[in-house]
């Protein structure tokens, strides 16, 4: 049995423990209270209440305890968090102030992203928790992308995790003209909470400030980093190496925004409203469909179908890059039997695109793989002269006509 299954198992029998203690307490006061009730000289004897005008110690104490649970995605997500309470050193603490400070400077920037948040916050906060990792990498996305599963990078990242493709390919991550699993918010999430376990657990002894680290500027420049730490006799934790100015910043960044949503209040920010349930379903198929052809099949608009799988490039899923549509939690659930279950091949167009408009990060070799040609023809057929030189934004044709 793995750690984490472990701990996952813990976790289970810890609720179901607290869940039984809050009602043994509930009836231990009411036994309590009734006990008292009979003392002669109890003062509750004195002035005794209607029955009819207040609940029971039982009721009282019973819904008292229920209240304590989350009542929402912010709630759930601030239980899991586990850096909190962890002091830091005065320089350290002094980055994470900085940005604290820059971020309680433009509340309406937080109120916008977190609005971005609003249909993958639960769910991306359920799997990390899952793996038994700090609720504070549920945050991620706000400093990669700003909760943008489109967002794109001038460097070729894409996606709410904001892989570049090499990356994205050696994770498994399908990129083709039909499909990029950067963009796909389930594969993505998957994808980045392998790599973020992976690298803590063979070069960090599990540490996953150090992992943060390497997630953004790469395991080379951060181990160099360490050795020349160490090499002074430091420890080599993550707050004492000497990195690129942007993965300094990489997880004081973090660390201000998770403090921020732990008491918002305090630092005059207003969140929106999110249920504590993910706000998606997710429908296995087997045949291609369309967005278009969902959205009727649903009674769901197709813009926001194509918001919820920003990865169908071309608004249909094919399943030979992608099986898994994402739809509103709210969607008859027989309906998604019948789209789950259809085996007609007309519901969508798969059909290759004729012409590939190039973006930053694209070079031949990629492109060639996507479509499933030889850079050869590709050169062939557009007359290019310097395959190394291509443009974001030049349009290339995929075949010889």
């Amino acid at each position: 049995m793995t750690y984490r299954t472990i701990r996952q198992r813990l976790l289970l029998s810890a609720g179901s423990t607290v869940i039984v203690s809050l009602f043994l307490a509930a009836a231990a006061s009411s036994q309590a209270s009734t006990t008292e009730a009979y003392q002669p000289n109890s003062a509750l004897n004195d002035a005794p209440a209607s029955p009819d005008s207040r609940p029971n110690a039982f009721q009282h104490h019973f819904w008292e305890a229920l209240e304590l649970q989350p009542q929402d995605a912010w709630s759930t997500l601030r239980d899991s968090f586990q850096w909190q309470e962890k002091s830091l050193p005065a320089d350290a603490q002094a980055r994470v102030d900085k940005w604290i400070e820059y971020y309680r400077s433009s509340p309406q920037n937080i109120a916008a992203i977190t609005e971005r948040a609003t249909p993958w916050l639960a769910w991306i906060t359920q799997q990390v928790s899952e793996r038994g990792l700090p609720g504070e990498i549920a945050l991620i996305p706000f400093v990669e992308s700003s909760f943008d599963p489109s967002a794109r990078s001038h460097r070729g990242a894409a996606g709410l995790w904001q892989f570049m493709p090499g990356t994205g390919d050696a994770l498994g991550l399908v990129r083709n003209g039909n499909y990029d699993g950067r963009l796909d918010v389930v594969t993505s999430t998957a994808a980045a909470l392998d790599y973020l376990e992976m690298q803590a657990d063979e070069w960090y002894e599990g540490d996953l400030m150090l992992s943060l680290a390497a997630y953004n500027a790469g395991a080379g420049t951060v181990n160099r980093a360490q050795r020349q730490a160490q090499g002074q006799g430091l420890a080599g934790d993550y707050w004492e190496l000497s990195l690129p100015h942007e993965t300094m910043q990489y997880v004081p960044k973090l660390k201000a925004i998770a403090t921020i949503i732990n008491n918002p209040e305090q630092y005059g920010v207003s969140l929106p409203d999110i249920h504590p349930d993910p706000a998606f379903a997710k429908v296995q198929l087997e045949q291609p469909v369309s967005l278009a052809q969902a959205s009727q099949l649903l009674d769901v608009s197709q813009s926001a179908l194509a918001e919820l799988n920003p990865g169908l490039l071309n608004g249909s899923l094919d399943p030979r890059s992608a099986q898994t549509l994402l739809v509103p939690e709210e969607v008859d659930t027989q309906v998604l039997a019948q789209l789950s279950q259809s085996n007609s091949t007309s519901l969508a167009s798969t059909s290759t695109p004729s012409v590939h408009r190039v973006e930053s990060g694209d070079n031949l070799s990629v492109i060639a793989s996507r479509y499933n040609v030889t850079q050869q023809d590709l050169i062939r057929w557009n007359a290019i002269e310097r395959p190394e030189a291509l443009k974001p934004g030049q349009l290339l044709t995929l075949s010889g006509r």
